[in-house]
């Protein structure tokens, strides 16, 4: 299949909801859409440590970079992410393990199984890190956060009670901005 093609039929799961439950709901074994790293065409990871699963913790941070409404856009977004994270950082790849886009799609950065770089030293190696690329993401967003969640929990990648810290409950910053840490709050994992 085309990358166009397949990016276009993740964008459509995404804005039709399938396989995303209700915001909170963990519906075992649903796993939406995720857009790999070869459809947003990133370069081998020079990453190699592991996580140990199931994993405890999740923190949820957002971008400073511009929203992505769209997926060429969002697409987009993830590129330079990846470039300041490896170039300008001399990070081995981008620092997070997934990235949500106002999209409602769910881009794979490290993944389930590498320890990413979004918190510091402490929390990289026991968490999974992922970043909105918004402050105030839509409900097809958020929705795909949580079957995200719901998904790691039914690869056995996440412990079935894991934690939700919003980024400035573990580090010093305003991450992941006023909107979205009060929505993280509400959620039924999330524990400061």
């Amino acid at each position: 299949m085309c990358r166009r093609c397949a990016l276009l039929t993740w964008a459509l799961f995404a804005l039709l909801g399938l396989g995303l439950g209700a915001p909170g709901e963990e519906a075992p074994g649903s796993c939406c859409p995720i857009v790999p790293r070869r459809e947003w065409k990133a370069p081998a990871s020079k990453c190699g440590e592991k996580l140990q699963h199931p994993v405890r913790y999740v923190v949820v941070s957002h971008t400073a970079g511009s929203h992505c409404d769209s997926p060429a856009s969002c697409l987009k977004q993830v590129q330079n992410l990846h470039t300041y994270h490896s170039r300008t950082l001399n990070w081995c790849d981008v620092g997070y393990n997934f990235l949500i886009g106002e999209d409602g799609l769910v881009y794979e950065g490290r993944g389930w199984d590498i320890k990413g770089d979004h918190t510091g030293v402490t929390w990289n190696p026991m968490s999974i890190g992922i970043s909105f690329m918004e402050r105030s993401p839509p409900p097809r967003a958020l929705r795909a956060a949580q079957s995200l969640l719901a998904c790691g929990v039914a690869q056995g990648a996440l412990s079935p009670t894991y934690e939700v810290k919003g980024h400035r409950d573990v580090q010093r910053t305003l991450s992941p901005g006023d909107q979205l840490y009060e929505i993280i709050r509400t959620w039924p994992h999330y524990h400061e």
